[in-house]
């Protein structure tokens, strides 16, 4: 599943489609969003064609494989409101302005929110 999630993360970090990327890996789009959904394992070949299309190195689509975590950071951000939140964070160019989202994003976790 874990897998399935760094294809979505990666997919939208790229800006493709789901359909856009079955009709590059030679596969139809209802396939992508059953790798994506961890429904349907993906093979080493299958996986490697992905990664050339979204012009990554294979081993950012096997990230976190070996730790078994779902619960990583990189699990979360598969859904679309963490990326948008670590997209928006990826552009704050001030560094004090950083820490201070941070900061209020920790105070919001210590208050129970």
């Amino acid at each position: 599943m874990l897998v399935g999630h760094n294809i979505r993360i990666q997919r939208h970090a790229k800006g493709v489609s789901q359909t856009e990327l079955a009709q590059r890996v030679g596969v139809t789009f209802q396939q992508v969003q059953k790798y994506e959904g961890g429904v349907n394992r993906v093979g080493a070949g299958r996986l490697t064609r992905i990664a050339t299309v979204l012009g990554v190195p294979v081993t950012a689509l096997l990230d976190g494989v070996e730790g078994g975590s779902a619960e990583s950071a990189l699990a979360l951000i598969a859904e679309r409101q963490p990326y948008r939140l670590a997209e928006a964070y990826a552009r704050i160019a001030d560094k004090r302005v950083r820490r201070a989202v941070v900061a209020l994003v920790e105070q919001i976790v210590r208050q129970g929110g």
